[in-house]
């Protein structure tokens, strides 16, 4: 009986342990890109968009369980691409979007910083800061779709 109990309390301290070791934390989850991708719906998006398995399985382990009724349900005011103007040439597909599709949403501005790498800066409905999503190999469709779905289509006057 009292094994029973030893054995139950080890796996029961174990469990939080081996979990935790399957999820990254927020410091390395930012580092490869992912501090915007708060659910693990997004990473099933995500998936979709970007067929390199490893990606993917970091995203998963930088995400948090989310409900059915939330799938991906979470939109902001606005957004900023922010970049830096000289590394600009090394990302086309950004450069794509912002000189021909950018205009299309009214609430995305784009924002010059220097030795930025291409992010999305995503705003509450207060314009302020909410998150960050790296988007330095995103496609210029990607970008496209995911403003689409992400960004409320109300003009905001920011």
């Amino acid at each position: 009986m009292v094994e029973r109990f030893v054995f139950l309390v080890v796996v029961l301290l174990l469990v939080p342990l081996i979990s935790s070791a399957q999820q990254l934390s927020s410091k390395e989850c930012e580092n490869l890109g992912f501090s915007g991708l708060a659910l693990c719906s997004d990473c099933n998006t995500f998936a979709e968009y970007v067929k390199d398995e490893e990606l993917v399985s970091d995203c998963r382990k930088c995400c948090t369980e989310d409900s059915d009724d939330s799938m991906s349900k979470i939109t902001y005011s606005g957004a900023v691409i922010e970049v830096c103007m000289r590394k600009l040439v090394f990302y086309p597909e950004v450069v794509g979007f912002i000189e021909e599709e950018k205009d299309q949403f009214p609430s995305v501005k784009v924002q010059y910083v220097f030795n930025s790498p291409p992010k999305l800066v995503m705003l509450d409905n207060d314009g302020q800061y909410k998150e960050t999503i790296r988007i330095d190999n995103w496609k210029r469709e990607h970008l496209h779709q995911f403003l689409t779905e992400k960004v409320k289509r109300a003009s905001s006057t920011m």
